[in-house]
Order: C-alpha cells, then structure tokens, then sequence
C-alpha cells in the first residue's frame, strides 16, 4: 500500500487552492505525471527539499508533494498567435 495514498497526496496538493477555484490536480494520472517530472528534476541535480539520504528519487519526490514543499503549476492555455 502506497503512503499516502492517492487522495490523501491529492488533497495535500490541492490544499492551497480557493474555494471556487479549479484545483490543480484531478485526477490519480495528473499526480503520478508531477511526480514523475520531480523524480525526472531530483535525478537530474536538482536539491531535494527533504531528507533523501539512501531513497529512491520517486519516494523523495512524492513526500516533497505531500508536504508542500514544491507545487504544481496549472499548466497555461496556450492561444495561437498569428
């Protein structure tokens, strides 16, 4: 069993959002694609915001998103510019 579980890290993403508002992350796909990309960062260089010491980049990855210690960007919509 994953911890945490899908929800509870959707929640923990979302947790700064208005209410009203469009959350920024909607689905289990949307979370597994930013942890990917954070993982892709950690293994790249970049400095990781929590204790990674003998863990794997994915598990470093998604306690970062859990704690808010990086955020999701929504992505921008992109218009045609002529």
């Amino acid at each position: 069993m994953l911890h945490p579980s899908y929800s509870d890290l959707i929640e923990a993403v979302n947790s700064d959002v208005e209410p009203g508002e469009q959350p920024v992350v909607q689905s289990r796909y949307s979370i597994v694609i930013a942890s990917a990309k954070r993982a892709r960062q950690l293994i790249a260089g970049d400095e990781a915001t929590v204790p990674s010491v003998g863990r794997k980049p994915l598990s470093v990855a998604i306690e970062e998103l859990y704690k808010s210690n990086v955020k999701i960007l929504p992505e921008e919509e992109h218009t045609e510019e002529e």
